[in-house]
């Protein structure tokens, strides 16, 4: 999907490691959300309550879910799944 109809955006931005990763939040009608983010290059850790869905829409990263001992890469266009009370960098 390349955009999103009837949507709120939430104008405050969500800024993290010193504004090297900033999102806004998407409302939709249905009361469900989604975040937008924009990462800089570097390495960060991020912790989840709830199961995540990340997707890439452009740029290559390697991530490591916590508990697992491999990176996985990740391109623009592919997805990963983060399980609920977890992290990943």
């Amino acid at each position: 999907m390349s955009e999103f109809s009837n949507v709120t955006v939430v104008k405050e931005a969500n800024i993290f490691f010193n504004g090297g990763v900033t999102s806004r939040t998407i409302i939709f009608s249905s009361g469900s959300k989604k975040t937008l983010g924009i990462m800089m290059p570097g390495e960060y850790v991020f912790n989840t309550a709830g199961a995540e869905l990340m997707e890439i829409l452009s740029g290559d990263l390697e991530v490591q879910i916590a508990g697992i001992d491999s990176w996985k890469p990740v391109k623009g266009g592919e997805s990963f799944e983060v399980p609920a009370s977890s992290s990943f960098g």
